[in-house]
C-alpha cells in the first residue's frame, strides 16, 4: 500500500498556515469510506489521516482513495500543488 504525504511546510521551508489545516482537509475528505463502513459518529475517512511529520502538521492519504474517488484523490493533491507543500510518497504502490 502507497501513502501520500503532504507536509505542513512549504518547499521554501515556511510551516503552513491556519495551524489546523490538516485537520480542515481531513474533515472535507471525512465522507470517503471504504464500502459497507457506517459510522454512528463523526470521524475521519480510514483514507485521509491528520497526523505529524518530524514535528510539523501533516495529512497522510491512502492510495486506496484514488481507486475509491478519483476526484478527491485529485483535490487533496492539487491542494498540496496548489500551496507548494511538500509531498513524500511512503510504501509500495499496488497493482491490481
Amino acid at each position: 500500500m502507497q501513502q501520500l504525504i503532504i507536509i505542513g511546510l512549504t518547499k521554501k521551508g515556511q510551516k503552513f498556515r491556519p495551524s489546523d489545516w490538516a485537520e480542515r482537509l481531513a474533515g472535507v475528505m471525512a465522507q470517503f469510506r471504504p464500502p459497507g463502513l457506517q459510522q454512528s459518529h463523526i470521524a475521519y475517512s480510514p483514507y485521509v489521516i491528520p497526523s505529524d511529520f518530524n514535528g510539523n502538521k501533516c495529512l497522510i492519504v491512502d492510495e486506496r482513495l484514488r481507486q475509491l474517488e478519483p476526484r478527491a484523490w485529485k483535490f487533496v493533491n492539487d491542494f498540496a500543488v496548489d500551496n507548494d507543500l511538500t509531498i513524500e510518497l511512503k510504501g509500495e504502490p499496488e497493482f491490481d
